[in-house]
């Protein structure tokens, strides 16, 4: 049985939070998001961890993350740059944004070579989440997957948020991702805005995509292609950025991939905002008085 991977994406510049989100202290002793991510994956049957980070934050994440798992987790780091491009494609003169999600998980091509999950540093995913994905990569499935949360459980009190809102086919494989925005509780429910800036009416109960997925090496290739089409088509702008999500649906519907979508019961929480820090805190508490967790990882 292959030992898969964790991959975690912790490059984002954190700029709608005010800081470095992901070495943010919310648990009792300190622990950040990070720390009980990986906790769930070393329970899972994880045993690699590749970090990607910047450069610029390389110093201060190691001290503060990396150093906490050496000796429990075999630890690696990737660095996602402005200038990791290809040949072909020159560093934009105004670009300041990353790339992106897809050129995150581009980055760590060289090192990852069994099944891995994907997730994002500074989301809450929970214990079984990590527990049905890890079944899923240690099965040895061709399929990719992608871990599935329900949209009211992921929404923000303090401003919209963004999400992949999925559709999927009877025998629980993904159909399709449409990546929303501006996605905020209003006086009849749940709205978000369409890729047209339409306004759209939400249930609550779609299934979503946080950014917790399952691959295998292949990806890495599809990936490449798209990335480079998407340098092709948006490489000049400023602020466009090349979605996982997105790269995912375009597998799907040109029948490269098929992702199975792993429902899982698990509440997600995660601090797109500062105000939201306070929540997080008090969630991480009432997980630990409930057992889920030890006071100290």
């Amino acid at each position: 049985m292959t030992e898969p991977t964790l991959l975690v994406l912790a490059a984002g510049m954190g700029s709608r939070y005010g800081g470095l989100k992901q070495m943010d202290p919310i648990g009792v002793n300190g622990e950040t998001i990070i720390d009980y991510s990986i906790y769930d994956a070393i329970r899972a049957g994880f045993r690699r961890v590749v970090f990607v980070i910047r450069r610029d934050i390389e110093r201060q994440f190691r001290e503060v993350i990396g150093a906490r798992f050496e000796r429990k987790i075999a630890v690696e780091y990737v660095f996602q740059e402005l200038d990791k491009l290809p040949p072909a494609f020159p560093l934009p003169a105004n670009r300041t944004k990353p790339w992106g999600t897809g050129h995150a998980i581009l980055m760590a091509a060289d090192v990852i070579r069994g099944p891995f999950a994907a997730i994002n540093a500074d989301d809450f995913y929970g214990p079984n989440s990590f527990q049905i994905l890890a079944g899923h990569l240690k099965s040895a499935s061709a399929d990719f997957a992608m871990v599935g949360f329900i949209l009211r459980n992921t929404l923000s009190e303090f401003g919209s948020v963004a999400r992949g809102v999925c559709k999927t086919t009877q025998e629980g494989f993904l159909e399709s991702v449409t990546e929303m925005t501006k996605i905020e509780r209003d006086g009849r429910g749940t709205t978000g805005a369409g890729n047209r800036g339409q306004t759209v009416q939400l249930t609550g109960d779609e299934t979503v995509s946080m950014n917790m997925w399952g691959f295998a090496p292949p990806l890495f290739g599809e990936l490449r292609e798209r990335f480079d089409a998407f340098l092709l088509k948006h490489g000049k702008e400023e602020k466009s950025e090349f979605y996982i999500p997105s790269a995912i649906n375009e597998m799907v519907q040109a029948k490269r991939a098929r992702v199975k979508v792993l429902r899982t019961p698990d509440s997600w929480f995660g601090v797109t905002y500062r105000e939201d820090r306070p929540m997080v805190v008090n969630s991480i508490r009432g997980l630990i008085a409930r057992g889920e967790y030890p006071e100290k990882l």
